[in-house]
């Protein structure tokens, strides 16, 4: 089987010409003129980034996926390739309806009149790793029940290793092979699809991001019926509302889309920034409209995650750059350890505002994400910054924010939006309202250990005394010279655990 899916793979990739990637090389180069004329019924004439996309559709649902996710990696692909890929729809014809009830029965050990009141058999929507049907539970809650595709997983083995081997044999032959490193992209691909082949930590997901969003006015998700759910099944709550790429619809129904745009930003901000928790597929499929405005997230199969500290730097990097700070911007870079330690500022500086400084003051209709993203990784490798992975999901959802926005208000000024929420997430962050979330965060600890202090402390001077007392002079001596203010912190902090090792030892 596998031997003849690598066939197809080299009849498609011959009649779409795109050995002219594989070989491209110095080496290999003179091969392409003989290699034309021996297959003279190709059609080449195409761009090569169009060639590509359509082979990759011709050579089904896991490549088309790899194709999009490729599309989302401006960092490693051409422009041409990355605008063209992300024209791929992930359209795959339904699988039979039987085949659906049968994976329910098996997954639950029960007819399906047991376990639903109502099913219809016929799918709202499917994919390539999953398809949708509508259903009602025995109380009669309507929802909508996920089916994993039957026997993908064994495809995407296939398909996985194909790709490698292809990944492998670009990183030898094409010239720009060992720059773009094809396999660890293929390995960054499988490590996503095999996340999408858990429906339980796809369910995991949404409930984590419903939780995270239980008071807004924002966005509403679907509740998870966990009583329900398998690592093939998923059920969750049915959701009403309006496609948004149905805008003629969102208009009779009376929505205010400048504000809905808007919003959109601001829910963008609050996963990224409050909660490190991001929806990381939000293309117009995956989002709907409520009658109230709010928006629906749907499919939570891809999900970012940033650490603090990626908060952090993040938000410095955006206050900065907004602020046209970009000598700021520069020293983020430097201190967050995503630019080498030895990187110039000012040369840094200078690239950064020749980037960004022409984008300012436009709506945006006016300002293309995706240029000002080739632009500014083009200023990375020239410095030596490499991407972080964990940024590369947040430039796909990033993207897709600009797409959602061009669609809704191409008028929307994304700056001006933006820039209050994230004014008002660092006063939060560093100022006294900070101060005391870390202090409500870290008590538990704090509680557990100021207690052991005194016994620690005594023992510890016991142990040697003279030496603890020695060194403890010399380092108020040296925090002297520093600073007084320093040596009075620590001299309150010495005087109270005096007093209490003399309280214990009363006691």
């Amino acid at each position: 089987m596998r031997l003849l899916r690598l066939f197809k793979i080299i009849f498609v990739v011959l009649r779409f010409g795109l050995d002219e990637f594989l070989l491209a090389h110095a080496r290999t180069r003179w091969l392409l003129a003989p290699l034309n004329t021996v297959l003279f019924f190709r059609d080449t004439s195409a761009p090569r980034a169009q060639r590509l996309r359509l082979a990759l559709e011709n050579l089904g649902p896991i490549f088309v996926k790899f194709g999009q996710m490729l599309s989302t990696r401006r960092d490693l692909m051409p422009a041409d390739i990355a605008d063209e890929l992300a024209k791929l729809q992930d359209q795959v014809p339904p699988f039979p309806s039987a085949q659906a009830v049968s994976l329910l029965e098996t997954a639950y050990n029960k007819k399906l009149g047991e376990v639903f009141r109502s099913f219809d058999e016929t799918p709202i929507a499917s994919a390539s790793v999953a398809q949708v049907h509508f259903a009602v539970l025995p109380d009669g809650r309507e929802v909508a029940v996920k089916i994993l595709r039957p026997g993908i997983a064994p495809i995407i083995a296939h398909d996985i290793a194909l790709l490698d081997i292809c990944a492998g044999l670009m990183e030898y032959w094409w010239e720009d092979g060992k720059r773009l490193k094809p396999r660890l992209v293929v390995a960054e691909f499988e490590k996503y699809l095999r996340d999408e082949l858990d429906l339980m930590r796809e369910a995991s997901c949404a409930s984590q991001l419903k939780r995270n969003f239980a008071s807004s006015n924002l966005l509403l998700v679907p509740e998870v019926y966990w009583d329900w759910c398998t690592t093939d099944v998923m059920v969750m709550e049915r959701m009403d509302g309006i496609p948004i790429s149905q805008m003629d619809k969102l208009l009779a129904a009376g929505i205010d889309i400048p504000k809905l745009a808007a919003n959109g930003v601001e829910i963008f901000y609050c996963q990224v920034f409050r909660d490190g928790f991001f929806h990381a597929d939000m293309h117009p499929g995956n989002v709907q409209v409520a009658a109230d405005g709010r928006y629906i997230a749907l499919d939570f199969g891809i999900m970012g995650t940033l650490t603090d500290s990626d908060k952090n730097y993040l938000a410095q990097n955006f206050i900065a750059f907004f602020q046209r700070d970009y000598k700021r911007v520069a020293q983020v870079h430097i201190e967050s350890g995503w630019a080498p330690a030895d990187t110039r500022v000012d040369e840094l500086e200078s690239a950064i505002r020749a980037v960004c400084e022409p984008i300012f003051d436009k709506p945006l209709r006016e300002v293309s994400f995706g240029r000002v993203l080739l632009r500014l990784f083009q200023t990375s490798r020239r410095f030596g910054i490499e991407v972080q992975p964990q940024l590369v999901l947040l430039q796909k959802t990033l993207l897709n924010i600009e797409g959602l926005g061009l669609q809704l208000d191409p008028e929307l000024d994304l700056w001006k939006t933006a820039m209050p929420w994230l004014e008002r997430w660092m006063k939060e962050q560093i100022g006294w309202r900070g101060f005391l979330k870390t202090l409500r965060a870290e008590a538990p600890r704090y509680a557990t250990l100021l207690p052991q202090l005194p016994r620690l402390l005594h023992q510890r001077l016991n142990e040697n005394p003279a030496a603890e007392i020695a060194s403890a002079l010399r380092e108020l001596t040296a925090q002297h010279r520093r600073s007084n203010q320093w040596l009075m912190v620590i001299a309150v902090l010495l005087t109270a655990a005096g007093l209490l090792l003399f309280y214990f030892r009363l006691h």
